[in-house]
């Protein structure tokens, strides 16, 4: 098992969920108010009168071979307007209760 974490700009929430439920990653908890900034490029998400727009997150725990296909369409969403700000990490799930 993998556990993916997502940080994205809210304005991709459905197709993210949409994303997870078409590969059968049913599994996951939503941050829905998260600030930051990208380490390399886009906009900052502070939700400030400078930078209004805000980020949510989302944490899926996936089996491993689950894992490829989700990068890959989350990569092609993010390709699609940068600008917006979507990254995706994996981590090993070592035990589950």
């Amino acid at each position: 098992m993998k556990s993916v974490f997502i940080a994205y700009d809210q304005a991709f929430h459905e197709r993210i969920v949409s994303t997870l439920d078409r590969l059968n990653c049913r599994g996951f908890s939503r941050f829905e108010q998260v600030q930051g900034r990208g380490s390399k490029t886009g906009e900052p998400h502070f939700g400030s009168h400078a930078w209004p727009s805000m980020c949510s997150a989302i944490i899926a725990i996936v089996e491993d071979q689950r894992v490829t296909p989700l990068l890959e369409a989350l990569h092609a969403m993010d390709m699609e307007t940068e600008m917006l700000g979507l990254r995706a990490f994996v981590w090993n799930v070592e035990q589950t209760i």
